[in-house]
């Protein structure tokens, strides 16, 4: 497969100081690549470098075969989408919130809520269509979040621990419906956790990343079964 993103020798710094070092890391399109570590790994420093919000110290990252540099900041914002752990969602109805980006695009009314509604019934949040956004729950509200990012067809979608602040039971369900719609949609993803289970349920391979360095990159199996080195062994076992 072609490799959508193209890491060489990245080096991020926050403050003066080191907080992600990557010598190589292709994403082929259609992947769902699990970004998995400890809290203040740099997991969340990856996507934001991946969103281009944050600007490499040194080396490049390639969206397309392009340097992310190169790229038009708009044209490239229309290609990714992202998905936070809070939903961040405005004070408007469902609908509007999913058709939001849609709107900001310049899209018909008629198209936006064609395929606002294509997503609201994806994502079962269609009958909520009405609703006002502070009148939802915690998975309702991320529901909607996960429609506004799908709605606008990005070819890169980022996703920052979108279920950790969910109960146990509507964390499981969110995770196994994203986890079928990545699959079906072939979307190339990024999704960062800290759980090693659902790391392995959702990517196709997993990168581990400890102290701010990327140690391995697998299959989870690879990765359960043959630890690059001591520090990814000692995280596993942290996990179990």
């Amino acid at each position: 497969m072609t490799a959508l993103i193209q890491i060489r020798d990245l080096l991020i710094q926050r403050n003066g100081r080191d907080v992600l070092l990557m010598d190589s890391l292709d994403i082929p399109r259609g992947e769902t690549l699990t970004v998995i570590g400890s809290n203040g790994a740099g997991k969340s420093t990856l996507l934001l470098a991946l969103a281009h919000l944050l600007r490499p110290t040194r080396g490049e990252i390639r969206f397309g075969g392009v340097p992310l540099g190169k790229w038009n900041e708009l044209e490239y914002r229309r290609k990714i989408a992202f998905v936070f752990q809070s939903p961040l969602l405005m004070d408007m109805t469902v609908e509007q919130n999913v058709a939001l980006g849609l709107k900001f695009r310049g899209a018909t009314r008629e198209e936006s809520r064609a395929r606002a509604q294509v997503w609201m019934s994806r994502l079962g949040v269609d009958s909520l269509s009405k609703r006002r956004a502070g009148q939802l729950s915690g998975g309702e509200a991320q529901r909607v979040s996960l429609a506004r990012a799908f709605v606008l067809d990005p070819e890169l979608l980022l996703l920052d621990e979108p279920f950790a602040a969910l109960d146990p039971p509507t964390h499981a369900n969110l995770l196994a419906e994203l986890s079928s719609l990545l699959a079906e949609d072939h979307r190339t993803a990024v999704f960062v956790t800290h759980n090693l289970n659902e790391a392995a349920q959702v990517g196709q391979r997993m990168a581990v990343i400890v102290d701010g360095r990327v140690k391995q990159v697998g299959t989870p199996r690879q990765v359960k079964l043959h630890p690059a080195d001591e520090s990814v062994a000692a995280f596993l076992k942290e996990m179990i």
